[in-house]
């Protein structure tokens, strides 16, 4: 006897669409001969359990389940078959993409999950929906993971148990279950107010902070036989909810009890082409729904997923974005890679001959001589955000653009993923290009300016990062790349032989970059390509910011002036009228200083100084008590009396001789939030210590 298991997170005795639906599919395979079990996902190693010994899986909803990710990943990679029934739409963090209706929604995507579920659907053997919008919503999100092996259930409202009165109600509109928002209680509450002349019963709790009007009445929850039999003498039954519904189980009995139907176009069942004019073939349809369900396991029990073809040859355009926005697209090359026979990446024709040398997975090809025709698969990765490249020809559309705060690298996967079943996605993992070794003497590589020199930090204040790093280091020299109108931090500085200046081509830029101890940079092309080589970077951020634009390199500070100071949403037009630019304006010296040293710390483990307080660090005092913040962590320092804010003052002013035991403890705390830096002394390479003797000081000069 082959055991079925049905996984759910709910109590099957709840008497909602889902849970009716499952008891009559659980019922209907019993009574055909299977051992069906069900698993309400209390428990994960019971859960696992009963995974393993199954013939078939049927998951249902899993996203109330503590241990989902976990429990999902396992049955992917147990070799299980499995069929998913979706309800919802469970990949969303609130189960229903309101965001899809409602633009002032965003950041509601999780995006690991939305790889989880890409690849639960793309490995199932059966993928079955609620309805054609429902079905039309998942394959909107995950694109090719929405295979062809799918089944559309209608609702499976029990026919046979309708109660249709020759005599209807016009007096009276019910509605059924709690009255929510997501349920359409604003319509529904505007819709008794506009018809005072008429009843309203609300058989479930009221769930808003509506003002009810006086002809809406609420009741206790009744079962699903009483429900039938109210729609079957009602006249007129209203149903707009805000949110999509994927199916709308009481709207499809309304339906087929007789009901004049007052609704919106976000009813899933209403999708169906039975609706409205033909109520015959749609009870024909549900009733006929369990059957064509356990026919269809009956079809894949035991099958394997069969192979699925390749995407052939793959051309990438990017006709969009800077420089930096072509190394974030890498990782998403790298993905493509896996379903793909072969890659091509077409770029500006001033960077093939640059990225051929280090780009080893993909062919990179001029944009305005590649034939098209050549390839069977054609992407345009547009940029992202997607306020341009969205209207060029073959723009791949984002689906969590704006649902979800992370990097633009991860937006390219996220957006190429939907092409194919098999690009499985874990974590990006940057394909860093070799770096440079063996040096014979350290340095550091600097770019002032940017692609747009709104995003630029001032060269002056540059400049006095140079000279005090000069200064500490003297072992290490200072490169600096200027482009073209770019602004030269060396005009603020005494000449220094330890300071070049390098105007050379990418490749000589390259050349430069990918030996160096550490770059500091704006958000621009140079800072992201030092990240290529993974070059320990600092990144001063502005009027963009580094959840989207971050570097990628493995160890990275970044400062970032917008934070606390400005709650503006830049875009072009924003950025070239500010006055001020409090976002790059607000960045101090100190605070990138600060930044430096903590790399450095990082860089050199071993080689730490005796402690300093982080020069990035903020200080503010009171009477019993001193703030202390560096970027957005942020603490309160109370004192107890006046010995202790003596010591307190005493440590911060950089004093650490003769501490107590109190006061170590304390700085041992702010050595963990890096408030205080034990950087390296020297900068050691290859064996080689340099020493400071006979170096001048630029300090001076500033």
């Amino acid at each position: 006897m082959k055991k079925i298991l049905f996984l759910h997170d709910t109590d099957l005795s709840l008497k909602r669409g889902a849970e009716l639906t499952i008891n009559q599919l659980v019922n209907l395979g019993l009574g055909k001969g299977f051992r069906v079990e069900t698993d309400l996902l209390t428990d994960l190693e019971s859960a696992r359990n009963n995974i393993l010994s199954a013939d078939l899986v049927i998951v249902n909803s899993t996203s109330r389940c503590k241990f989902e990710k976990e429990l999902l990943v396992f049955l992917i990679d147990s070799g299980i078959g499995y069929a998913k029934v979706e309800y919802d739409y469970n990949f969303c963090s609130r189960r229903n993409i309101i965001c899809t209706v409602d633009p002032n929604q965003k950041l509601c995507c999780d995006g690991e999950k939305f790889h989880l579920y890409r690849k639960l659907f793309s490995k199932s053997l059966l993928n079955c929906f609620q309805s054609p919008r429902h079905l039309e919503s998942h394959k909107e999100f995950f694109g090719e993971a929405i295979h062809e092996n799918v089944l559309i259930m209608p609702p499976t409202v029990e026919v046979d148990s309708l109660q249709i009165s020759s005599q209807k109600d016009d007096s009276t509109i019910p509605f059924f279950g709690d009255l929510s928002f997501l349920k359409g209680a604003k319509a529904f509450v505007e819709f008794a107010s506009a018809n005072p002349q008429k009843r309203f019963v609300v058989y479930g709790r009221n769930k808003t902070d509506l003002a009810i009007p006086t002809n809406i009445e609420f009741r206790d929850m009744i079962d699903n036989e009483k429900v039938l039999e109210i729609l079957g003498r009602t006249k007129q039954f209203f149903c707009q909810p805000f949110w999509p519904e994927p199916s709308g189980r009481l709207a499809a009995e309304a339906f087929l009890s007789g009901c004049e139907i007052i609704a919106n176009d976000r009813i899933g069942t209403f999708s169906f082409d039975f609706y409205p004019n033909d109520i015959e073939r749609a009870k024909k349809e549900m009733k006929e729904t369990p059957e064509i369900f356990w026919s269809r396991l009956e079809e894949i029990i035991g099958k394997a997923q069969p192979e699925i073809p390749t995407m052939g040859k793959v051309l990438v355009k990017k006709n969009s974005g800077g420089l930096g926005d072509i190394f974030f697209c890498l990782p998403a090359l790298n993905l493509l890679n896996q379903a793909a026979d072969e890659v091509s990446f077409a770029v500006e024709a001033r960077l093939v001959s640059f990225l051929s040398g280090y780009v080893k997975n993909s062919a990179i090809v001029d944009r305005n001589l590649v034939d098209e025709s050549d390839f069977d698969t054609v992407v345009e990765l547009g940029n992202y955000p997607a306020y341009m490249g969205v209207k060029l020809p073959d723009a791949i559309k984002y689906s969590t653009h704006k649902r979800i705060r992370q990097h633009a690298a991860q937006h390219y996967v996220d957006g190429l993923s939907r092409l194919h079943r098999d690009l499985n996605y874990s974590k990006i993992q940057y394909p860093y290009f070799p770096k440079k070794t063996n040096l014979e003497k350290p340095y550091f590589t600097i770019h002032p300016g940017a692609g747009f020199l709104l995003k630029a930090w001032p060269a002056k204040e540059f400049a006095k990062v140079i000279a005090e790093i000069l200064e500490r280091y003297p072992e290490l020299e200072c490169r600096i790349f200027l482009g073209k109108d770019e602004p030269d931090p060396t005009v603020f500085l005494r000449s220094d032989t330890r300071i070049s200046i390098e105007n050379g081509d990418l490749e000589a830029v390259a050349e430069t970059l990918k030996a160096a101890i550490f770059h500091i940079g704006n958000d621009s092309g140079i800072t992201h390509l030092a990240e290529a080589f993974n070059i320990p970077t600092v990144g001063i951020y502005g009027p963009t910011g580094p959840g989207v634009w971050g570097s990628l390199a493995e160890m990275y500070e970044t400062v970032y002036g917008k934070e606390g100071n400005c709650d503006l949403t830049c875009d072009f037009r924003i950025l070239v009228n500010c006055q001020d630019r409090v976002c790059l304006s607000s960045i101090t010296p100190s605070k990138v200083m600060g930044a430096v040293l903590k790399l450095l710390q990082r860089i050199f483990p071993e080689k730490s100084s005796k402690p300093m307080i982080n020069p990035g660090l903020d200080v503010k005092w009171n009477v019993d008590d001193c703030i202390l913040k560096l970027g957005q962590t942020e603490f309160t320092i109370n004192f107890n009396n006046a010995e202790t804010k003596s010591k307190v003052l005493r440590l911060l002013s950089g004093n650490f001789d003769g501490l107590d035991q109190e006061m170590q403890q304390f700085t041992d705390f702010l050595e963990q939030q890096f408030m205080i830096l034990t950087p390296p002394e020297t900068v050691v390479l290859m064996g080689n210590s340099f020493n400071k003797k006979g170096v001048k000081t630029v300090l001076d000069s500033l």
